[in-house]
């Protein structure tokens, strides 16, 4: 078979090549030339996977290494029988640990007690569960909105999105959709950007479009943490000037997350091509335990890593897309040992 990859998928020739020849390159740059005689496409977020690109082509695998699906027109690749996963969840961990580490910190700039502050989460699916299960060992009080859960699930905790609105920190977690009963786009409007007061802190680690922004740069808050923009790499230089962190959509871009967004598509390409799995391919992530020596949370979780450092390399927005295609090596917690007891499991 032929594989069309795209380059930053984590250790792709390790992992793909027993299956045929690969052929690497930029998301940006995958175009229907690229995929016109191959067999399988793997792709990130930056590849429009739709007819335009592949109704000439051969696919019939699609797999996507990360979380999102927008970028993929699934209509399509039902109607012509092409096969395809996404990695849900791959990065539910590694976008709950910014924003622990995002609420941390900021209670130490702040000087505020986290544990007497309420957390509203919009969206409760992978990222958002992970998020809860934290903040609630750590005493924070949760608001969760999640109105598809709560239509299908006995869920009396969950609340209606004006009230998770209304909490003093409020933190998207949707995909990002258009149609359908409850569409995310522009989900945060004028009709209800009012619930955002001065002493609100909003964290938008979704999608870009999910807030609407010309209303987001106009209204005082406590402290914006932004991860994903509308029309990256052209993000909003007002927003990103005045955000406590502005970070190139890299919430989710920890070393366990890529890993795991490859390993996926992995199994389920096994599945279709009825290949056994090599059992060692697991070992490509297996750092052994490494240490931190702090005194404090947020010296501790700072250590591991410090997500001002990605506010500070896309001051010139130049450097967004290479940054985020480069991005610094990022473990997740479960790979170090505190040197005290922490309030939440490193987990």
């Amino acid at each position: 078979m032929k594989l069309v990859i795209d380059d930053a998928c984590y250790a792709y020739h390790k992992i793909f090549s027993e299956f045929g020849e690969i052929v690497a390159m930029a998301g940006r740059d995958i175009d229907a030339n690229s995929v016109q005689d191959a067999d399988v496409l793997i792709v990130r977020s930056r590849t429009k996977v739709n007819q335009a690109l592949l109704q000439d082509s051969q696919v019939k695998f699609v797999g996507s290494t990360v979380a999102g699906l927008e970028h993929v027109d699934q209509d399509y690749l039902t109607a012509n029988n092409i096969t395809f996963f996404s990695a849900q969840g791959c990065n539910s961990m590694a976008v709950a640990e910014f924003i622990i580490s995002a609420i941390v910190n900021l209670a130490d700039e702040f000087g505020f007690d986290y544990t007497q502050k309420t957390l509203g989460i919009i969206g409760v699916g992978n990222v958002g569960s992970r998020l809860a299960a934290k903040a609630e060992l750590m005493g924070i009080k949760t608001l969760l909105n999640d109105p598809p859960r709560q239509d299908t699930e006995n869920l009396p905790e969950f609340v209606d999105l004006s009230t998770a609105l209304s909490a003093d920190i409020v933190t998207f977690h949707t995909p990002l959709s258009f149609d359908g009963r409850y569409p995310s786009y522009q989900l945060l409007n004028a009709k209800n950007f009012h619930h955002i007061s001065n002493q609100t802190i909003v964290i938008n680690a979704a999608r870009g479009g999910v807030i609407v922004e010309d209303i987001w740069q106009k209204t005082p808050t406590k402290a914006n943490v932004i991860d994903c923009w509308e029309n990256e790499p052209n993000i909003n230089q007002s927003l990103q000037k005045n955000a406590y962190l502005a970070t190139p959509h890299i919430a989710g871009h920890s070393v366990d997350a890529k890993f795991m967004g490859s390993f996926m598509v992995y199994e389920a390409l096994c599945e279709f091509t009825n290949t056994t799995q090599d059992k060692d391919i697991v070992k490509l992530i297996n750092p052994e335990k490494l240490s931190v020596n702090q005194n404090t949370l947020k010296d501790t979780l700072n250590s591991i890593y410090d997500f001002k450092q990605d506010t500070v390399a896309i001051a010139n927005i130049k450097n967004f897309e290479n940054y985020r295609r480069n991005y610094p090596i990022r473990y997740e917690w479960h790979h170090f040992n505190p040197s005290f007891p922490l309030p939440l499991p490193l987990l």
